[in-house]
């Protein structure tokens, strides 16, 4: 167990690599569109578009990451004030939530991209983009975000049996 979860850490550092480089690719597709605005009155005409699809790819690729470095918001307080056994079955229980909920989203975006697929949709903008494309790149990272949360719920199933207050938190 401890190397499938490793293995399920890497996987989330390389998503939000992934993710930094959409952030940087998003950035320079707006500069261009500004540029080219104010240096020739003309545009891309993706860049709206396609700065949407890298911000939604960005916060799924992140999410993984950003749950597996604690960065998420988190109301932790009434936690301290627990004893230390209800407060780690208290987390343990959000995180299986929280999986069991992502598990049932993962299944619905995996029906939107099915549906997608299916059908050729396309954007509805001068692109014509098979929407099958970023829907992919979403589902991936929410591929990425319920294996982390996976992995973050054996986590602290594990952290159940340790009494010293600093060894998980």
């Amino acid at each position: 167990m401890p190397s499938l979860i490793r293995g399920i850490d890497q996987l989330s550092l390389l998503l939000a690599r992934a993710a930094a480089v959409f952030l940087v690719l998003m950035a320079l597709l707006i500069l261009a569109e500004i540029f080219l605005w104010n240096l020739f009155g003309a545009t891309t005409l993706i860049a709206e578009e396609y700065s949407s699809y890298l911000m939604a790819g960005m916060i799924f690729f992140g999410a993984g990451y950003c749950l597996r470095e604690k960065g998420h918001i988190r109301i932790s307080l009434l936690l301290h004030f627990l004893p230390l056994r209800l407060s780690r079955f208290l987390d343990f229980l959000a995180c299986l939530v929280s999986t069991l909920f992502m598990g049932y989203l993962w299944w619905y975006l995996y029906k939107m991209l099915a549906s997608a697929w299916r059908y050729s949709s396309m954007s509805g903008t001068l692109t014509r983009t098979p929407l099958s494309i970023p829907m992919m790149i979403v589902l991936l990272g929410a591929t990425g975000f319920f294996f982390q949360l996976v992995a973050e719920t054996f986590k602290t199933l594990q952290s159940i049996g340790y009494t010293d207050r600093g060894d998980s938190k």
